[in-house]
């Protein structure tokens, strides 16, 4: 949604410039996708746009559900997303956010939907392997899929690697009907 990604533009670039780089510019993004998961959420969602619901209530629901306690800026960067209630653009905040962070130190990130659970030793081939196709610094993370039926399916940006068995039987399913 264009006008989400329009809203959430000016905070993931204010707490960009506003986290200092190293280890604190890290952990906001820890926290940042952890407060993004929170309000992702369809119910808190519901509850954060009911006219009954104070901001200060909302605020308190999201910091009791965070795993972890929040450090302070993390508390004021929520304050000021609830009170200019723009919490329904605070996924898209974190995914700017990250999109910087990796602009910042020259990577990328790169999903792996496969069809089984994949051991480190697989998945750290598979990352090598998949830097030198792409020429960057790949954060991998792994998602199952089982439609996928076996092979595996890597997004990165907006390039997509498939060789999943499921796409060779959709290209010979193609082939035998043209």
């Amino acid at each position: 949604m264009a006008e989400l990604a329009t809203i959430a533009r000016p905070y993931a670039d204010a707490l960009f410039k506003a986290s200092s780089h190293g280890a604190d510019l890290t952990s906001t993004v820890a926290w940042v996708e952890e407060l993004a998961a929170i309000a992702a959420n369809p119910q808190l969602r519901q509850l954060a746009d009911s006219p009954k619901v104070s901001s200060e209530q909302v605020f308190d629901l999201i910091v009791g559900v965070a795993r972890s306690a929040l450090p302070d800026a993390a508390r004021n960067f929520l304050r000021v997303i609830i009170e200019n209630g723009r919490l329904d653009a605070l996924p898209e905040v974190a995914v700017q956010f990250r999109g910087l962070v990796n602009r910042l130190n020259g990577s990328s990130d790169a999903i792996v939907y496969s069809a089984f659970p994949m051991e480190e030793a697989a998945l750290a081939d598979i990352g090598s392997a998949l830097e030198k196709r792409f020429g960057r610094k790949l954060n991998v993370t792994v998602q199952i899929d089982e439609t996928l039926i076996g092979g595996v399916r890597v997004v990165v940006g907006d390039e997509v690697l498939d060789t999943s068995v499921k796409a060779r039987l959709e290209q010979m399913k193609a082939a035998l009907t043209a």
